[in-house]
């Protein structure tokens, strides 16, 4: 199977399990139906086309006129949900948008909404305690990993600065901004000295 085919497969099939899992997002979905969409993603150097009907069909070619073209970084997409945004964005080429806008707002709003909710599919498979008490678990312990790694830097940011002196401290940058302030103050009181005695002269 190509490459093209595999990735877009691969999004097409997330994607539609993730809608048909939330009543809000099949409501949403329903109202883009006929619609077609054409995304350029500049980080991939791809173009994909989103076809909507009861399901989104995912294609790496596409022949027609679609509705709406967008070129973008992945990035910038959460941003489109607000209208005044996409103006800006265009402004400063962030974005660039031939079509509908509306409809890319609306895909923009369907693509941010699409997130999966991890214990809902675990309960599927252990039962609602066992997935609460893992996904809790595991948020707890990502969340003391990020408070560990927060430390980690830290101590390695004192021992850089500190122990090996490899780095000055915040409060040595600062003292070396307060003497360089000092001295072009200095200097210009002495430049100011020395055209006053060329002009007495």
């Amino acid at each position: 199977m190509p490459l093209d085919a595999l990735m877009t497969a691969g999004i097409e099939v997330s994607l539609n399990t993730l809608i048909k899992d939330d009543p809000e997002l099949v409501r949403r979905l329903a109202r883009m139906k006929g619609q077609v969409i054409q995304v350029h993603l500049k980080e991939l150097n791809k173009t994909l086309t989103f076809i909507f009907s009861q399901q989104i069909d995912v294609l790496a070619q596409y022949e027609g006129e679609p509705n709406c073209y967008l070129s973008l970084n992945l990035s910038v997409l959460p941003q489109l949900r607000e209208q005044a945004n996409i103006t800006k964005l265009i402004k400063q080429d962030k974005v660039v948008l031939d079509g509908d806008i509306q409809l890319a707002q609306k895909f923009a709003q369907l693509m941010t909404d699409c997130k999966p909710d991890l214990e809902e599919w675990l309960s599927r498979v252990t039962g609602d305690v066992v997935a609460h008490t893992v996904v809790s678990g595991a948020k707890q312990m990502f969340s003391q990993v990020k408070q560990c790694a927060a430390k980690q830097q830290d101590h390695l940011g004192q021992i850089v600065t500190e122990e090996w002196q490899l780095a000055p401290s915040a409060l040595e940058v600062a003292h070396f901004c307060d003497q360089v302030d000092e001295l072009k103050s200095h200097a210009a009181r002495i430049e100011e000295r020395f055209n006053q005695l060329l002009e007495t002269l």
